[in-house]
């Protein structure tokens, strides 16, 4: 009995697919190592903010003493993220910080080899910070990260941590030369803008119920939990003590004290600040989306209002997913210089009334606010106001194509009545 021979084309076609599975099999393998590398990236940098140290109290009772424990452990765990950090072996002189400011800055910690006794406790804690806190107390006390302008060498005997990673962009460190010629911006120049994330809950409706310093406050949250930006001007979130208290509180930032805002200003490093206020839309548990307006003040005087695209949560999406998404497109446009907020230059001018709905003064005031920032729109007056509605007359360059497209970045639709305009909430504004 003999077998039949394959044709040639068909086996041709059978090495064409066994070349194909292992190319498959190849790509697999790769995507699975570049998960793994991946997360050991991730891995290693959470490390970096993370420190193990023994501690040992003495108090009247065991709780008082672990409770002494914790605080002097989370303190001198601090001290060596800050030098691990730094690249240096000396112990780095930081900021006074009180217990509580310590005890926030702490993302989590653990807890092994326990002992106590009557009034004794021991044990090893390994606490993790978070890497946004552990920034500002650095920048605040003048300590470079390892790898910046300023950074000590590592000491002898032990190798210091890696640098961080600098963006590959024409003309700064680790990029390729710009085409031009020019240098380009340096990485981290300058002194700082200070940014103030002031919160409104779903249900917050009012600017005695906005947070800054008080918790929670999901949105300040967000911005400690955002990777150090690669732009050439730090941005610092104030730590938040006493003296941060003292200068400043959610009502001052709001209302754009002057005084107020160049004295946090001042506490941080910087002559700017920026008042981040981000209001979530929905219900608390289950947002629709946030809107985020910046208010950019130089000594202490109002320069700028920015108001971002509404940003709206995915499917099942928490709140404070959605909060870091939208502090990551307010530091992009930061560092972008608010491109998108620049005014269009438009030979074509016109002017209309229209009726927008409100629910309150409050909600007036933001409007209003918003209206300003889009930038078509030249000049904006109050016609009439009511409990219910304001009658606006805007004063716009371009098309009235144009405007509804600048309108629709806020969540307003532009509609036409009979004889007046009407500006229709869309988007996410629609639960209000």
């Amino acid at each position: 009995m003999s077998l039949p021979l394959m044709p040639a084309a068909r086996a041709g076609g059978g090495r064409r697919l066994a070349g194909a599975a292992l190319l498959i099999v190849l790509a697999l393998a790769a995507a699975a190592g570049g998960a793994r590398l991946r997360a050991a990236h991730a891995a290693d940098d959470a490390s970096q903010y993370s420190a193990t140290v023994p501690v040992d109290a003495t108090a009247d009772s065991v709780m008082k003493a672990r409770e002494m424990a914790r605080i002097d452990g989370a303190r001198r765990a601090l001290a060596a993220v800050v030098g691990k950090l730094s690249g240096s072996a000396t112990a780095a002189k930081l900021p006074k910080l009180d217990d509580q400011a310590i005890t926030d800055m702490v993302a989590s910690f653990q807890v092994a080899n326990e002992r106590m006794s009557a009034v004794r406790y021991l044990a090893d804690y390994t606490f993790s910070f978070r890497p946004g806190a552990v920034q500002r107390v650095m920048s605040k006390a003048g300590i470079a990260m390892a790898g910046e302008p300023g950074a000590a060498p590592p000491s002898s005997g032990a190798p210091g941590p890696p640098p961080r990673p600098q963006a590959a962009n024409p003309g700064q460190p680790g990029g390729p030369p710009p085409a031009n010629g020019n240098p380009g911006p340096v990485a981290q120049l300058g002194k700082p803008l200070v940014i103030l994330p002031v919160f409104h809950g779903a249900a917050a409706q009012t600017a005695a119920a906005a947070t800054l310093w008080d918790d929670p406050n999901p949105w300040r949250d967000a911005w400690d939990n955002q990777p150090p930006p690669s732009g050439p001007v730090p941005l610092v979130v104030p730590l938040g003590d006493a003296g941060d208290l003292a200068a400043i509180d959610a009502a001052k930032a709001r209302a754009g004290d002057a005084g107020a805002l160049a004295a946090i200003a001042k506490r941080n490093g910087g002559d700017a600040a920026s008042v981040a206020i981000a209001e979530l839309r929905g219900p608390p548990d289950a947002p629709t989306g946030v809107d985020v307006t910046v208010r950019d003040y130089r000594a202490g005087q109002l320069a700028a209002t920015h108001v971002e695209p509404t940003v709206a949560a995915n499917p099942g999406e928490s709140g404070g997913a959605l909060l870091g998404r939208a502090a990551a497109a307010v530091t992009s446009d930061i560092e972008g210089g608010w491109k998108k907020a620049q005014a269009a230059n438009y030979d074509q001018q016109g002017s209309l009334t229209a009726v927008l709905p409100i629910t309150s003064l409050d909600d007036w005031v933001r409007a209003r606010d918003r209206l300003a920032a889009v930038p078509q729109i030249r000049n904006l007056a109050l016609v009439a106001l009511s409990r219910q509605e304001a009658t606006i007359e805007i004063d716009y360059a371009g098309s009235i194509d144009q405007l509804k497209s600048g309108l629709a970045q806020i969540s307003l639709d532009l509609q036409r009545g009979d004889p007046l305009w009407r500006l229709a909430r869309s988007g996410p504004d629609q639960a209000q």
